[in-house]
Formats: C-alpha cells, structure tokens, sequence
C-alpha cells in the first residue's frame, strides 16, 4: 500500500526573478536550486486571482475569484479541496503567519483545514499595542509606506521580534518542522507551510542586508504604491531591491530547513512537495511600486512555482502554461479525492510526470482592474470601455471587504439572484462594488512575453487574443456586467 502525504510550502510576493533557478545570483538563493534539482521547475506558470486572499480563494476552489468578486472570504456556497481532504481522511494541517487569514475578508479559509497554527506580527497586523510608538523612524524616503495606521502598527509588532527567532516567518517554518518530525511515520497527512515573507515590509535580519551590500538603518523597506521616476529615485530604488533581496535570502534559508527535513526523514520518496506563491511586486518596474493598481506586468502575475512529485523525473523544467488554480485538482488528484465541482484548474500531476499539456490559454487579473489572458507567449490587457468603470458589481453571500464590511450603499444595491455555476447552485447577492483601481486611463494593449515583456501592435494577434479572452470569460460564467463593463459581448 502506498504512503500518500504531502506538503505545500508558499511565500507571498515571491519575484521569480530573484531565484537563483530563474537567472538571478545563485549565491544568493542556494536552496531554491538546490529544491530545483529534486523538482520540476515551471517557466510559463501565471497567478490568476489578485492579490492575496483571492489567490487563495483559487487555492481552496480551483476556480478563478477576479471575475465575480474582489477581497473576500470563502463563501458558504464554495468547495474547498483542503475540506474535501479532510472529508476524505487525509489530515490537512495549517500552519501560517499571514494575518489576513483572521481578518473580516479571510476570516472563513483556516477553518476548512483540521487543524491550524496562527503566528502574530506581520506587516500591519493588529497586534501589539502601536501607542507605546512615538513615531516613525526618520530619514524615510519619500516613497516609503507613511500613511494609516499600519506603519505605526508594524514598528510596534517589531519589538516583539526583536531577534530572527522571534520572527513570525521563522515561527511558522519551526511549527511546519515539528509537524515533519512527528507525522514523518505517519501516512494521509498535507501540510500547508505558508510564510507572508518576502511581502513587504522588508523587515530583516541584518546579516541578510549585509550580504546584499545594505549597512544603514533601511530608508526604503515599505514601499508605498505609487508610480516613480526611476531616474529621479534610481539610488532608493536600488536600495529597496536589495532590502526585497535580503528578505529573498532569508526565505531562501527558511526553504533549506524544509528540505533538511526532507532529507532527515526520506521524504523524497513519497511525499509530494509544492513550493508556490501568490503574486510578486513592482520594485520600480515599468515606472511603479506595488501591485493591483498597475497593469500585470510580468514582474507581477509570472510567478515561480516548484513541484517534486515522487517516481517522476527531477531537476527538469516544464514549459507548459499552468497556474495558481491548477493546486487545488492535483492535491485531490494526489490523494484519490474526487472534486464535488468542476474546477477551472486541472491537476499538474500529468504535466510534472509525462509532460502534459497545460492550459492553452490563462485568465488573469484584480476584481475590477484589466482582465488579461496569455497564451504563454503573449498577453492581451482589457480595459474598462468607460472612464467610471461600471458597470462593476460583486458576487457574494459575505459582504465584507479586508478589515470591514460593505457600505450601506452596496448593501442597498444588493439583489438575490439565482445560483448559477460560480455559486455552485446557491442563491447569491450582486450588489455594486467599490471602485478603487481603474484600468481605463491605461487602456487596453497587448504584450510579447516570449522573451522579457515588450509592448507591440499587431491587429491580427490581438483580435485573436481578444476571442480567447471572451471564451474565457463565458466558460466560466463571468458577470454580464462584467462583459458589459470592458465592452465586450456576452
């Protein structure tokens, strides 16, 4: 009878460009090539849903979040492949310094495993009472995260992580090795080690800033989303990649414990390991800092993505079109659990063992931003035909937002409408969204993404990427509204 276990280790805002087995320093990112070598490493694999809580709305469901609905927990009406496990005998165990998990618009993800682990003290979380803070450090670039009460919140959750130990990232990695050590005997069992690092703050250890050159107290570790002059800002910004990179290396270090582990237990042989992320960051590409409000840049939705599958071969590379919604059909696949939906995903079992074929085409996006779709080679942008951006409305039976509920105005928008596939038959309200993110000014545009990301006009490639956008949208029932929204016909 065979051992069936697994164990998914994901960072958030993890840049592929920053890995060593994607061209970056391999003296900086040793045990990312070292995880290579036992892996299949993936170099057309596409987030679909941004940011961060939808990306793990995908995870959980297998189907894209973007197109119906913006920052939000898991619906009643949604399946989770980590519930289903649990349902079907496999131990699904959590472990995860993310705070949004326990936030009004994440509160419903970490209840669906069948157990969890909780870390404290990440970017802005409410943890530490932020009043003993007098104020923020100064001698800050004018680009650096400066408003709200997050800053401040962070330099008080710091002083409680005062030592690499004490950090959450190293906590949640110390909780995922214990699990190792005493289910490394034991058979039916995933682990989930999701560390928020590298996402911003860049708050780190010394010794990682000082093996990228940084000796100075940090003046760019938060950076604002905000569009730049990388000319004018050119020393900050180099600064801020290397405040990014030292927090890279100290993530890079984190990934060797876990493969420690799997060597000290022999679990190469038949425990599938998958080292993922969300999404990564603009650092001053393209004229901007951040993520969501820009277009997807490659730097943004192209993410690294690693996958050991035992008995197949390893230290390979696959080629093939796959993406964050493709987790959660091999997990099931991986352990026999048969989904109780269709998913848009597809298990990458396939492609990591015989070199299937992925996706043809991958939709891409933030909730009210472009719609994108890429055929691996190219990527087509769709903008909102109107400058207000409406029609734009949200799917939901949990109206709330990151840290708060919906406005009574949304909420006097709000319809019942019948359950269709994205609901999974239930009954649902669609009510008027908020507009924060505008892809009108930008426009639509279409990119060559074969070799780096350049800006082209092509008539005939982009009608053809706009056909393959609209299937898309239609296989998976996209909102009328949305259609409606980017000008296009239902």
């Amino acid at each position: 009878m065979s051992v069936m276990r697994a164990v998914m280790l994901m960072f958030d805002t993890l840049s592929r460009g920053f890995l060593s087995p994607y061209g970056a320093d391999p003296g900086l990112t040793p045990n990312f090539s070292r995880l290579a070598d036992r892996s299949c490493t993936f170099d057309r694999f596409y987030g679909g849903s941004m940011p961060c809580m939808p990306a793990r709305r995908e995870l959980h469901t297998g189907r894209y979040n973007f197109l119906h609905r913006s920052w939000g927990p898991l619906e009643p009406f949604d399946f989770s492949c980590f519930q289903a496990l649990d349902g079907a005998g496999v131990y699904a165990h959590l472990v995860s310094d993310h705070s949004h998990y326990w936030e009004d618009g994440g509160a419903t993800y970490h209840n669906r495993y069948s157990s969890w682990e909780g870390f404290r003290g990440q970017e802005g979380d409410r943890w530490a009472p932020r009043d003993v803070v007098e104020g923020l450090p100064g001698d800050m670039s004018p680009l650096q995260k400066s408003k709200g009460p997050s800053p401040l919140q962070h330099e008080a959750n710091k002083r409680r992580q005062p030592a690499e130990r004490d950090m959450s990232t190293v906590q949640t990695v110390d909780a995922g090795i214990d699990f190792l050590e005493s289910h490394a005997g034991r058979d039916g069992w995933m682990l989930q080690i999701e560390c928020f690092d590298p996402h911003e703050p860049f708050y780190v250890p010394q010794k990682y800033r000082e093996a990228v050159g940084l000796v100075e107290p940090p003046r760019l570790n938060w950076p604002a989303y905000a569009a730049v002059d990388a000319g004018v800002h050119a020393d900050e910004l180099e600064e801020c990649r290397r405040e990014y990179a030292a927090l890279v290396a100290m993530c890079d270090a984190q990934l060797g414990r876990v493969l420690d582990a799997f060597d000290e237990h022999g679990l190469w042989e038949d425990t599938l390991l998958i080292v993922n992320t969300d999404h990564g960051f603009l650092l001053g590409e393209h004229g901007y800092l951040g993520k969501n409000f820009w277009p997807m840049h490659q730097e943004i939705i192209h993410t690294p993505f690693f996958i050991h599958v035992p008995g197949a071969a390893e230290g390979v590379r696959s080629a093939e079109l796959c993406q964050t919604i493709d987790i959660a059909p091999t997990l099931l696949d991986w352990f026999g659990v048969e989904p109780a939906v269709d998913m848009d995903g597809a298990s990458l079992l396939p492609v990591a063992r015989e070199g299937a074929a992925g996706h043809e085409h991958a939709l891409f996006g933030a909730h009210g931003n472009h719609v994108c779709v890429t055929d691996g080679d190219y990527v087509y942008m769709r903008a909102a035909a109107r400058e207000d951006n409406e029609p734009f409305v949200e799917c939901t039976l949990m109206p709330t937002n990151i840290r708060g509920f919906f406005s009574r105005e949304q909420l006097d928008s709000a319809e019942l409408v019948g359950g269709d596939r994205f609901s999974n038959g239930w009954p649902y309200l669609k009510c008027r969204s908020r507009t924060y993110m505008n892809s009108h000014g930008f426009g639509n545009s279409l990119w060559d993404v074969r070799d780096g990301e350049e800006r082209i006009e092509d008539a005939g490639i982009e009608e053809r990427m706009i056909s393959a956008l609209v299937d898309g949208m239609r296989a998976v029932e996209a909102p009328a509204e949305e259609f409606e929204r980017l000008g296009l016909s239902v």
